[in-house]
């Protein structure tokens, strides 16, 4: 990126990141952000994007400067989410409900979203919260990542706002979550995307080569990225996992205004839109998310008709 450029091409319209990342202010809402900042090769203030300390600490900044989030930290090894990225999914579907609401963003505690997957960090309802008051239920199969994410919302009082869940059935997506008579607005979910450990760790290599760091470098630190096995990889990988999780979906076609997933690889579009078909789901949009030189989409997909979209609301 080059001094003149001020704005981050690609991000939603509401995201407060479109700009370059102000580390003085950073640095007054965590003190601990400072030892990694240093002038990069356009004598600009950054941080090395590949030191995971670095990058939770911007993180534990950012959080705190914009969303209120006092207290936040994650144990070694489990994935540090970009932000910026993180905020225009939740701004991509306050719009997808403007739409099915007359232009209206819904906000307030009565709208109900459903993350799988809300891992240690639990990104997603700590900003959708922020942002637009709303509720959350997050789930996920790993009880230590929970019991963090747990430890965070009750540090920043957010435990009556934001609900975790533990998945018990390992190879289901909602059943086990989604209860028997409730509903949501939306779903989303940040699926596994590697098919196996050595795709992952190819993958993460592949991370360091595009931060400039050498082979060596990269194999010596490919475990320490980010990230459990459950959340990087799964049998099948995204394709996999995401057809699971449209299948499923079905199955609480009328619990759900909204099911929504990222989609990293495009070329896993056609298997996703083959399965929502054959579940027939009546509506399915995509849409296009770019966070730098990377692309990726959000599918988003309804059984319910134009009728019953606007009675959600009525």
């Amino acid at each position: 990126m080059t001094k003149s450029d001020t704005i981050k091409i690609g991000l939603h319209p509401r995201n407060k990141h479109r700009g370059r990342y102000d580390f003085d202010q950073l640095i007054q809402a965590n003190a601990a952000l400072a030892q990694f900042v240093k002038l990069n090769e356009y004598g600009e203030a950054s941080i090395d994007f590949s030191n995971a300390q670095a990058v939770k600490a911007l993180n534990q900044a950012l959080l705190k400067q914009f969303y209120g989030v006092a207290v936040w930290d994650i144990p070694k090894q489990y994935l540090c989410p970009p932000i910026p990225g993180r905020a225009d999914y939740l701004h991509c579907m306050a719009d997808l409900l403007s739409a099915t609401n007359a232009g209206v963003t819904p906000q307030g505690e009565s709208i109900r979203g459903l993350d799988i997957g809300i891992g240690a960090n639990a990104i997603y309802p700590l900003i959708g919260n922020h942002e637009y008051g709303w509720n959350f239920v997050g789930a996920d199969i790993d009880s230590n990542a929970l019991k963090n994410a747990q430890h965070i919302l009750d540090a920043n009082m957010l435990s009556n706002m934001i609900e975790l869940r533990l998945q018990t059935l390992p190879n289901c997506i909602f059943k086990g979550v989604i209860k028997q008579g409730e509903a949501f607005d939306f779903t989303m979910c940040n699926p596994p995307f590697h098919a196996s450990l050595a795709d992952a760790q190819a993958g993460t290599e592949r991370k360091w080569r595009g931060l400039g760091k050498t082979k060596k470098h990269a194999q010596s630190t490919v475990l320490n990225f980010g990230g459990q096995t459950t959340e990087l990889y799964c049998e099948g990988g995204e394709e996999a996992f995401v057809t699971t999780m449209i299948n499923e979906s079905n199955q609480y076609a009328t619990q759900c205004l909204w099911f929504s997933t990222l989609i990293s690889k495009a070329t896993n579009l056609p298997s996703v839109y083959r399965a929502l078909k054959k579940v027939n789901a009546l509506e399915v949009k995509t849409i296009d998310m770019t966070q730098g030189q990377k692309q990726s989409r959000i599918v988003a997909w309804t059984f319910l008709n134009a009728k019953q979209q606007q009675a959600w609301y009525s």
